[in-house]
This record gives structure tokens, sequence and C-alpha cells, in this order.
């Protein structure tokens, strides 16, 4: 199921974006157009493909090292298209003379973004990085499989507080 709900909600950002606000350009007049990539690249990277990458031990089949490939690429990958759709939230914000970092959402982001970046570099020096001991990588897997858990919920209340405060920006303009 979550399989459906990722592509669904994946897709529904995509149609918003693409039809019903005007599609996405980097390099346009209209910045909406650049501020489009920021929640297709979001729900693409901290939704979508975070919520597959967290799956890859219990979906896919194959090797343990296989299956740790794929998780660790895929985080790898979801961290890309946050930082992506991070630059064009700032960008976009930089253009128009907006302050960056003045509501719950960006602080949100901006938290997500930071323990991702966390989560990612430890988990490829404790597992992925030739040399660690079996006791340390034994020690922090709990943790880093917590560690998931958490980021993928705030990536969650993350993204939707982003669609609210959109949606709300959208009433009132």
């Amino acid at each position: 199921i979550n399989h459906l709900l990722g592509i669904a909600a994946l897709g529904l950002v995509c149609v918003w974006c693409g039809n019903v606000r005007g599609g996405l350009l980097w390099n346009s007049p209209n910045k909406d157009l650049l501020f489009n990539f920021h929640p297709v690249l979001m729900i693409a990277g901290f939704v979508f493909v975070h919520g597959q990458a967290n799956l890859t031990y219990r979906t896919l089949t194959g090797s343990r090292n296989y299956k740790k490939a794929i998780h660790f690429l895929a985080q790898g990958l979801a961290l890309v298209l946050g930082a992506v759709g991070f630059l064009a939230a700032l960008k976009f914000h930089n253009d128009r003379g907006i302050d960056n970092f003045y509501s719950l959402h960006s602080w949100l982001g901006l938290t997500t973004m930071t323990l991702f970046v966390t989560q990612w570099t430890v988990g490829f020096v404790s597992f992925w990085y030739p040399g660690g001991s079996t006791a340390a990588r034994s020690s922090i897997l709990p943790w880093h499989i917590f560690s998931g858990i958490f980021l993928y919920t705030l990536s969650l209340v993350t993204a939707e507080t982003g669609l609210l405060e959109k949606l709300t920006f959208l009433q009132t303009s």
C-alpha cells in the first residue's frame, strides 16, 4: 500500500504543479514555475523515494548486500532530489526578495534536511564504508532504524505543512 500511496502523492503533486500551476521551469520570468520544482522534488525525494528506501529490507528479494546497496543508493537519490528542491525554494525566495526560514514549514524543512544529511552520513560511515567494527554497527543499527522512521514521519509532517502553507498563500492572493 505504501507504493500506491507514494505514487498517488507524487502523481497528484505533479499534476497540480504541472497542469494547474503552469509547469516547471528553472529559469523563467514567471518565478512560480521555479517554485513548482520545490513540492515536486520534495515529495519525490523525501516522501516517495525515502519511503521506498526504508522498505528495501522488507520488500526486496536478494542478498543482504544487494538490499543494503539499493537502500544506500535510494537514500542518496532522495537526498539529491531533496537538496535540489530545497535550493529551488531558496532561489525562489531570493529572486522574489522573500525572507527565508520564516514559517513552521521552513523550519521543519531545514530540520528534516539537516537530520537527513546526518542520518545518511552516519549510515554511510557505519554501514557502507569499510572498516567499521561489527560491535559498532550492531549498537548503531537500532538507532539508525528508529531515526529513519522518525525522519520519514518528519518528512510527511513537513510536506503536509508545506502544502497547507502554499494553499493558504494561494487563497489569500
